[in-house]
């Protein structure tokens, strides 16, 4: 297993502390366990793109943040693992505007059927009712989050010297 260095390991746990404090102000608007749920910190889903070591970041993040959803205990359990999952997709993406593609797509098949559980409680016509609703506006949510505001930090961050160093040059074209 390679070892990460200090720039990387702090680079992972400014995104865990960045993606925190945007799902937490973004609560304040009822956007990141609101029925339509875009999660500005769910736009850093895109960083392992660039920089693979962001990827344990967002899980720890992810997870920090779950400690205030209102599903509880398997929300921090299926949501980070969602995250996680995705981060280290988007790490294998060969192309830019694919980076936002594995958050979208684990999120939707993780989280609308866990949500639609604690919302209707067993199979049943409420339950998929729900599962319909909660799955499309999960991803328009969440393709806002990724694919707008995740498009902005891909193109950007780039440019900043600081980062240059950390993106893989195969990134960089």
């Amino acid at each position: 297993m390679r070892r990460f260095t200090t720039r990387e390991l702090t680079l992972a746990a400014m995104v865990a502390a960045v993606y925190f404090v945007l799902c937490y102000f973004g609560n304040i608007f009822q956007l990141t366990f609101g029925p339509v749920q875009v999660r500005m910190g769910e736009a850093l889903t895109v960083l392992p793109f660039l920089f693979p070591a962001t990827a344990p970041g967002l899980a720890l993040g992810c997870l920090i943040t779950n400690v205030l959803s209102p599903y509880g205990p398997i929300d921090m359990v299926v949501g980070t693992l969602a995250t996680a999952i995705a981060a280290f997709w988007t790490m294998k993406m060969p192309r830019w505007q694919l980076a936002g593609l594995p958050p979208i797509v684990m999120n939707a098949l993780l989280l609308p059927p866990m949500w639609a559980w604690a919302e209707a409680g067993a199979l049943n016509s409420a339950f998929w009712a729900a599962y319909s609703l909660n799955l499309w506006t999960f991803v328009a949510g969440e393709a806002v989050a990724c694919y707008v505001l995740g498009t902005v930090l891909l193109k950007a961050l780039p440019r900043i010297g600081y980062f240059r160093p950390m993106i893989p040059a195969a990134r960089l074209s």
